[in-house]
């Protein structure tokens, strides 16, 4: 659920045909996995490993500097 939040629009109604993603950089790499053929379900997959990367990088660094 938060990559699917991640990877919306943010708006509520649609001016034109450019998307304003939530998070920017999730987004960025979302449709560069669907630029290279991956199915829907795969891309989103790829999203959320990357967001737990993400969220361990930081945690870990936190952490270390408290330590």
């Amino acid at each position: 659920m938060a990559v699917y939040c991640g990877i919306r629009d943010a708006r509520k109604q649609k001016t034109n045909e450019t998307v304003i993603p939530r998070n920017k950089k999730l987004r960025e790499f979302y449709d560069k996995k669907r630029d290279e053929g991956k199915p829907y379900r795969v891309a989103i997959i790829a999203c959320a490993n990357k967001l737990l990367h993400l969220i361990y990088a930081l945690l870990n660094t936190t952490f270390q500097e408290l330590a």
